[in-house]
């Protein structure tokens, strides 16, 4: 039966359009976000893709076949084609017909099926990691191999349930404060409880691995104190950069018992291995030439560590998965604003980190007054008639930089801080030399790589206390910073297409407003442009979390609206 009222349009392609303008816009949304990956987001409908990764973190997250259906079922105009039906149920009855587990000092993979165990036996990718066949289901596993047979079998379209258990790790008793060192009362939210427990799964062998998706500002590092508090054990903490480095050893010793000698700074100026270790990726994978070793990968040896907590797990790199392949005994915690990598290699997460264990939707968590409400406004600026020239002879690659780095833009800066002088403002962009003139002309500190972890720290905290209204930032300041008073963000150039990017810096300014008031996202755009096109991909995200989208020219001064007016 038919029902036009209803926003979805289900096509045999796994393809869903979702109208915009449609009642049950939000609620088919949400729901669609559990089981599919948007695609494309124009005006009026978007985009979305049932995938096989989507459903295998969907059954992960302990949604059923019929559930993904009846969903779809419930917000579609037409009936579902039923090649659709069919596939949903087929990829999501795999996630679970191979599983490992251990049994003595022997780690086996069990199938269910002798028919899929004959197709895994007779792989060659596979094939190199098993040690033998136990009998028509059962093959023994290369322990060493745990992780690269799951990698290996994820890519022939074959999730595995582990349930092989993980080594306890040292003790490290400790108590989560009921008040910070302030004095200050503090607790743990629901929502961070509920992804705490999920992860956990009462400490069965099905829990322990796996990623927690939420917003910046909705306190991913609460989740990972959780995490530690529950299994009571020697833990290393990756993280992007020293600062976040040191914002986690801060937060450590401010809602735990934890004392300063329990908890060691690994980077490039400290190399402390204690029973709480925070590092560095930076460090992890340095090396002295390309033929070298990662000497730092030690550190994964030094300790008998229970578990393994990575922030910005998205950003994890290549070497640093390599090694987390051969330490699948270790339970695992992955830490993200969002899974989506621009490499692809989502599925590397998947198999090596985790599936996705607990999600929780960035408006939900607006609408419950756990981040501030956020408008979104991307402002078209016309390329100066004397640079159009230059932008149209020049190669594609430097296309986009001439576009970014249009000179209109610092007028519009200038407007904005001007509208917004009692604002605590970040310009934020990708360029030097576009920073290092925005920063002399509008007098405000600029922060990038090259600026000194304590200079960093000083004018982080200047921007805190309010001694510095505007913080002039690279892509330093895209992960891991906690700014909670900054409530108006300007991105003058970005990573080109980067979703990962924008939902970072839309989250530096998500920190809930004292006073209630909006946050404000503003991104500058050259019309006709790379630019433009990039600005598009990125926006991709912006709209998948549902966020107000509002698109101007300059002259039309749309930060002079107030925002309320955009949600009527």
């Amino acid at each position: 039966m038919a029902n036009t009222s209803n926003p979805l349009i289900v096509q045999s392609d796994k393809s869903v359009l979702l109208e915009v303008d449609n009642p049950l816009y939000e609620d088919a949304r949400d729901s669609l976000a559990r089981f599919a990956e948007l695609v494309k987001s124009p005006e009026y409908v978007h985009t979305y893709r049932v995938t096989p990764l989507s459903l295998w973190n969907a059954a992960a997250m302990g949604m059923s076949p019929r559930e993904v259906i009846a969903s779809l079922e419930e917000f579609a105009k037409y009936p579902i084609p039923g090649n659709i039906s069919r596939e949903i149920v087929d990829y999501m009855s795999r996630y679970g017909q191979l599983s490992l587990y251990k049994e003595g000092p022997d780690i086996l993979l069990l199938c269910d099926q002798e028919d899929l165990a004959e197709e895994i036996w007779a792989n060659k990718k596979v094939r190199e990691f098993l040690l033998e066949r136990v009998d028509e289901v059962t093959m023994r596993v290369d322990p060493s191999k745990r992780g690269f047979i799951k990698h290996a079998l994820i890519e022939i379209g074959h999730p595995v349930e582990d349930v092989a258990g993980f080594v306890e790790g040292e003790h490290l008793p400790f108590e989560i404060r009921e008040t910070t060192l302030e004095g200050e009362k503090w607790g743990m939210r629901n929502y961070q409880d509920d992804a705490v427990a999920i992860f956990h799964a009462g400490g069965d062998a099905r829990g322990g691995s796996g990623v927690v998706v939420l917003p910046c500002g909705a306190g991913k590092t609460m989740v990972g104190i959780g995490a530690m508090h529950k299994l009571q054990t020697s833990t290393i903490i990756l993280c992007p950069n020293v600062i976040a480095v040191r914002q986690w050893i801060a937060e450590l010793l401010d809602k735990t018992t934890l004392r300063p000698e329990d908890i060691g700074e690994y980077t490039g100026a400290n190399k402390e291995i204690r029973p709480v270790t925070v590092a560095t990726y930076q460090i992890l994978t340095w090396r002295k030439s390309r033929e070298d070793k990662f000497i730092h990968f030690k550190i994964f040896d030094a300790r008998n560590w229970g578990l393994i907590i990575y922030d910005e797990v998205h950003l994890l790199p290549a070497p640093v998965f390599r090694v987390t392949a051969t330490i699948q005994a270790t339970r695992r915690l992955g830490l993200t604003a969002t899974l989506v990598r621009e490499d692809g290699k989502e599925e590397d997460v998947f198999s090596l980190i985790g599936p996705k264990r607990f999600d929780m939707p960035w408006k939900l968590l607006e609408d419950q007054g756990w981040i501030a409400t956020a408008i979104c406004y991307e402002i078209r600026l016309e390329l100066p008639h004397g640079m159009r020239r230059k932008y149209a002879l020049a190669e594609d690659r430097k296309k986009y930089r001439i576009a970014a780095e249009n000179p209109v833009k610092l007028e519009i800066i200038k407007k904005l801080i001007e509208y917004h002088k009692t604002g605590n403002i970040l310009v934020i962009g990708m360029y030097l030399d576009q920073l290092k003139i925005i920063a002399e002309e509008v007098g405000a500190p600029l922060i990038t790589g090259k600026t000194h972890n304590d200079e960093r720290q000083r004018l982080y905290n200047a921007f805190r206390e309010g001694e510095e209204k505007i913080l002039i930032v690279s892509k330093v300041a895209n992960f891991a910073l906690d700014l909670p008073d900054a409530n108006v963000a300007i991105q003058v150039s970005g990573t080109f297409g980067s979703r990962q990017e924008e939902a970072q810096r839309l989250g530096r300014i998500l920190r809930p407003k004292t006073d209630g008031s909006f946050a404000r996202f503003y991104s500058l755009i050259t019309k006709d442009t790379r630019d433009m096109d990039f600005a598009a991909k990125r926006q991709l995200f912006l709209t998948e979390q549902g966020y107000q989208y509002v698109i101007a020219s300059a002259d039309e001064k749309i930060w002079e609206t107030p925002p309320e007016s955009f949600f009527n």
